[in-house]
Order: C-alpha cells, then structure tokens, then sequence
C-alpha cells in the first residue's frame, strides 16, 4: 500500500457538514443508541495543543469521543488520523470534511506525521488510537510509539509545542459489535504534561512517554 502523499495528508472542516454531525451524534444518535457513563471531563483542557489517546473497540470511537471532548464540551472541533482506506470514496468524503486525514497504520507516512505536528503547533485537538487497531475485546493491547514520536516531535527545540496527552478508556459492556442500547463507559484520566519528557534523548523519552500511556489506560480499563 503507498503512502499517503503532503497533498493528501490534509484535513479541514465543511461549514455545515461538521456542526451538523456534531448535533445529530451528540444530541440525538449517541444518547439514544447507548448507555453512556462518562467519568473525568474535569481532566481536559480547555485549551493548547492537545492529544487524545483513547483506547479502540469500535469504528464508533471517534463519534464518542465528539460527544466526549468535542465541539459542545470544550467548544473545539477534534482532528483525527484515520487509516488510509477509511479516506477514500463516499466514506473518505465525510471524513475529510469532519478533521480526519490519513495514515498507513502499518507503515505510517511522513506526511502523516507532519501533519499531526502541525496541527498541533496551531493548537488543535488531535485524536491518536496508539493502539493502532480496532480490538473487539476488553484488553489493553501493546501501545504503539506514534503517540510519542509525534508529540515529541511537536515538542522539539525547533518546534517548542508545548502540549497535553490525555489518555482516555472505551469500554463497551459488548464490543463486537456494540448492540443497541449497548453500555459504554468512558473514562478519562489525568493528563500527562510533555515537559515531563524533556532532557533525556528522544528514544528514552520516548520509551519512558509510551510505557507511562500504556500504564494509565490499564488503570483507567478496570
């Protein structure tokens, strides 16, 4: 499978198509389809360059997590990487116009990576599954560095983004797939703080970010 090329790692928002997604998911379809206990909103920001690293059960992440953080909780609209087949036809023509651009999830692309630290330079909220698939149980898989290589990247000398990773537990009471009326908790716990990872190389930093992520979503899915 090729890369994704700079032209295509690109992610916007349609004026209309967003905010109307927003209300029907998170006023209407959401409310009514699950059984929805939410825990820890207290736990993110309001503002700055922001990851969301969510645990992933099911395509329906992401809606929740828009219902979660997004546009009625924080007043922000949430950016997502999505894998590459998920950008392409009727499919990739809402997600494109809902934040999401994509990625190669086995062999992440540059472009992809850039545009992560971009949009994190500007100060968006960027959803991240460092997962990196869709697991249809209730385990905590082995976390992936992307998370970190992207937000230390953000983070670097050149770039100096000083940013928040809140890590965030999907739990579905029947994840494969959820049925209707279907239980889900979410949790959402303390952010961990970048400057905390600063001054050691970027691979110890970088191992030290990934084991710190993996151990507070553990916690947060018992």
């Amino acid at each position: 499978m090729s890369e994704p090329n700079e032209e295509e790692a690109e992610s916007g928002f349609s004026p209309w198509l967003t905010p109307l997604t927003y209300f029907l998911f998170c006023k209407i379809i959401l409310p009514f389809y699950f059984k929805l206990e939410i825990n820890g909103r207290e736990n993110l920001p309001q503002e700055g360059a922001i990851i969301l690293a969510p645990t992933h059960r099911s395509r329906w992440d992401a809606l929740i997590l828009g219902h979660v953080a997004g546009l009625f909780v924080t007043g922000r609209k949430l950016r997502y990487m999505a894998l590459e087949e998920q950008t392409k036809g009727l499919q990739g023509w809402f997600v494109r116009r809902l934040g999401g651009f994509p990625v190669d999830r086995d062999r992440p692309g540059i472009s992809s990576i850039r545009h992560s630290v971009k949009l994190l330079q500007n100060k968006e909220m960027l959803v991240l599954f460092p997962e990196g698939h869709i697991f249809q149980d209730n385990d905590i898989h082995p976390i992936k560095s992307g998370v970190a290589r992207i937000a230390l990247q953000a983070a670097s000398k050149e770039r100096g983004v000083n940013l928040t990773i809140v890590p965030i537990s999907i739990r579905y009471e029947h994840p494969a797939p959820p049925p209707w009326r279907c239980g889900v908790r979410v949790n959402i716990g303390s952010p961990l703080e970048i400057d905390n990872y600063r001054g050691e190389s970027v691979k110890k930093s970088s191992k030290r970010l990934t084991t710190d992520l993996e151990k507070a979503l553990k916690e947060l899915h018992k």
